[in-house]
C-alpha cells in the first residue's frame, strides 16, 4: 500500500514535470534585462499649500454682509465682505470738493500768470511783480496736486470696503460676523488656494548631501502613478532637536488628488543602482504572491514566484528576488498559463 502511493506521486510529479517540458512556439517572451536606476531613500513629507492667506480689513467700519463661509471656493478679485462706507463715501466726497477748488484757483492762478508774462515782457511791470505771479502759480498747482491725492486717498479707502479675494481658493475659516465693528490690520477670512501646493519633509544629516547632488525626487501616492516634483528648496541649516534638514517640494500645478494636511512618501534620488526589470504586464498578482511565467532553453514553463520593487514609468518593474538576469519571461501570462494547462491535460492523458 505504501508503495503503491509513492508511485501515484511519482507518477504524478513526472506528469507535471512533462507538460512543463513541452514547448511553447508559439508564446512571445522576453529576457530579463538589468538597467541603470536611481537608488532612492524614502521619507515622510506633509502637503502645504503655497497660497494661504488671512485677509485683514484695510479700513474701519461694519460688517453688512459676509458673502462667503467655511469650505467655500471663490474665485480670485470676487467680494467676499462688504463694509459699511457712509463714511467713506463722505470723505470722498469731500476731497472731490476740494479738489474742484483746486482746480479753480490753479485756473485762476495760471490766468494772471500769463496776464502778468504779457505785461513783463513788454516791460510795464517790475521784476518782483512777475516773481509774486510765478510763485502764485507754483502755490496753485501745488494745492491741486494735493488735492488729487487726497481724492485718491479718499477712493482707496472707498475700495476697501469692498472686501476681495486676493487669489482663487476655498475659504478655511471666518473671523467675523454681520454687524461687527473691524478696523485696518483685523483678521476677517482665512483661505488657501489649491492650484498651487508643495511637500515640506525633513531629511536626516547623513542624507542631505546626496540629495542636494542629484536634486531629484518623487512623490509616492498609493492610488496612482508617483508625481515627479519641479523644484526643491533647501533650508540652509538643521534642527537643532532632530538634525535634520527641511525641504521642500514644488508640485505642479493643479496636482489633483492632493490637498493641505495630507501625509504623503517623499523618494529622494540619493544615488544610482543596477535593478533587473520586466514588463509589467507580465508580472501575475494572485492574492499576496506575485509571480511570472518562465520559459528556459528547452522550451518549458514554469510560474516562478517574484519579489517586485517599484514600476518604473515605462511599465518596467523592478524584481528584487526569484528570478535571475537573462531569463525568459512571457509576456502574455494569461497565454501562458493556458499553454501549461492544455500541456498538461494533454500528458496526463
Amino acid at each position: 500500500m505504501i508503495h503503491s502511493g509513492l508511485r501515484r506521486l511519482f507518477t504524478g510529479m513526472l506528469l507535471i514535470w512533462a507538460a512543463s517540458a513541452l514547448a511553447a512556439p508559439d508564446l512571445a517572451t522576453v529576457p530579463a534585462t538589468r538597467h541603470l536606476l536611481p537608488a532612492e531613500q524614502v521619507f515622510d513629507g506633509r502637503v502645504e499649500a503655497i497660497q494661504q492667506a488671512t485677509v485683514s480689513a484695510q479700513t474701519s467700519g461694519r460688517v453688512m454682509e459676509v458673502l462667503y463661509d467655511v469650505d467655500d471656493f471663490v474665485e480670485a478679485g470676487s467680494t467676499i465682505i462688504r463694509l459699511r462706507d457712509t463714511e467713506q463715501r463722505a470723505r470722498l466726497d469731500q476731497a472731490e470738493a476740494g479738489l474742484r477748488e483746486a482746480q479753480a484757483r490753479f485756473n485762476e492762478a495760471r490766468a494772471e500768470f500769463e496776464r502778468v508774462q504779457g505785461i513783463f515782457e513788454r516791460q510795464l511791470i517790475s521784476r518782483s511783480e512777475m516773481d509774486r505771479a510765478t510763485a502764485g502759480l507754483e502755490a496753485a498747482r501745488a494745492r491741486l496736486e494735493s488735492a488729487r491725492a487726497a481724492r485718491d486717498g479718499a477712493l482707496e479707502q472707498l475700495d476697501h470696503t469692498q472686501v476681495r479675494a486676493p487669489y482663487a481658493g476655498i475659504v478655511t475659516r471666518r473671523h467675523v460676523e454681520v454687524g461687527e465693528s473691524v478696523s485696518p490690520g483685523q483678521p476677517l477670512l482665512s483661505g488657501i488656494s489649491l492650484e498651487f501646493l508643495r511637500v515640506t519633509t525633513e531629511v536626516p544629516q547623513r542624507f542631505i548631501n546626496p540629495v542636494r547632488r542629484y536634486q531629484s525626487a518623487r512623490i509616492l501616492l498609493e492610488d496612482r502613478s508617483p508625481v515627479t516634483v519641479s523644484q526643491l528648496t533647501f533650508f540652509p541649516y538643521a534642527d537643532p532637536a532632530t538634525a535634520a534638514f527641511r525641504v521642500r517640494a514644488e508640485l505642479p500645478d493643479r496636482t489633483p488628488g492632493l490637498f493641505p494636511g495630507m501625509f504623503v512618501k517623499v523618494a529622494f534620488t540619493v544615488g544610482e543602482r543596477e535593478t533587473l526589470l520586466v514588463p509589467a504586464s507580465a508580472v501575475v498578482q494572485r492574492s499576496e504572491v506575485s509571480a511570472v511565467y518562465v520559459v528556459d532553453d528547452q522550451g518549458r514553463i514554469s510560474l516562478r514566484q517574484v519579489r517586485t520593487g517599484r514600476t518604473e514609468g515605462d511599465g518596467q518593474v523592478a524584481i528584487l528576488a526569484g528570478l535571475s538576469e537573462g531569463e525568459q519571461v512571457a509576456l502574455d501570462p494569461v497565454a501562458a498559463g493556458v499553454a501549461l494547462k492544455t500541456r498538461q491535460r494533454e500528458a496526463a492523458r
